[in-house]
């Protein structure tokens, strides 16, 4: 049993620490602001949770996951949903600001304020 627990841990070491270790790149990526490296680690994250999703659950489907590793992913999966959260908080900050700077065009009106319709024709001819 002993030896099961050490290949499932060499098994599931790197591709948790591959996780772990673009967790990192992504939060100094948002840190600095850089929207190019975010997209590029945000990627290279879903690969390396896909790959681990996959390896952890094999690992659980014949034998089992150390509680160890089973506590780092879920500490892995946490961080993600915590950035996740940070970066929805920073676009909806964002969103706002841009409205308070660009208000945007009012819509059309359907009706004059003579209540006839106005369908933005001033005259002329109409095209087909």
């Amino acid at each position: 049993e002993c030896q099961a627990v050490h290949r499932a841990v060499a098994e599931l070491e790197l591709p948790l620490q591959n996780v772990e270790d673009q967790l990192i790149a992504l939060g100094l990526a948002l840190h600095r602001q850089d929207a190019d490296a975010v997209d590029r680690v945000a990627a290279e994250l879903h690969l390396a949770l896909a790959s681990a999703v996959d390896q952890f659950g094999r690992a659980a489907r014949t034998g089992g996951v150390p509680p160890l590793l089973r506590s780092r992913l879920a500490r892995a999966g946490g961080q993600v949903a915590a950035q996740r959260e940070a970066l929805a908080r920073a676009t909806a900050s964002l969103d706002r600001a841009i409205d308070v700077l660009i208000p945007r065009a009012p819509a059309a009106n359907l009706y004059s304020a003579g209540g006839g319709a106005d369908r933005g024709l001033q005259g002329g001819a109409l095209l087909a």
